[in-house]
């Protein structure tokens, strides 16, 4: 068993290499839009249950690419928070055409 990441910036490279497959990454793009899709409905409309959809809409398409298309275990089982601000910055850096060079320093 390997040993727990206790910093921050071991864990970036270790979560790009658990998103090495591209489709990986587009579901969990496709999450990240849905999520932010509705965490923005949820603050016009003053409808708070959209942060549950929020929620799933997150979640689901990145559990489903890990389960099913990277094969590994999603990395917020044992890193939740440090997870879930990598799945935004790994958005965040795909939309600014950063994310290849983010990659390359990984090694994926």
């Amino acid at each position: 068993m390997a040993a727990k990441i206790t910093e921050y910036t071991d864990f970036w490279p270790y979560y790009l290499r658990e998103h090495s497959n591209v489709n990986c990454r587009r579901l969990h793009y496709l999450g990240s839009t849905l999520a932010l899709l509705c965490l923005i409905a949820a603050i016009i409309f003053m409808m708070p249950w959209l942060i549950l959809f929020a929620l799933v809409a997150g979640y689901g398409p990145a559990w489903i690419a890990h389960f099913f298309v990277q094969k590994n275990r999603p990395a917020t089982f044992t890193y939740p928070f440090w997870s879930l601000f990598s799945d935004f910055r790994m958005f965040f850096y795909w939309l600014a055409g950063k994310l290849p060079e983010e990659l390359k320093k990984a090694g994926v």
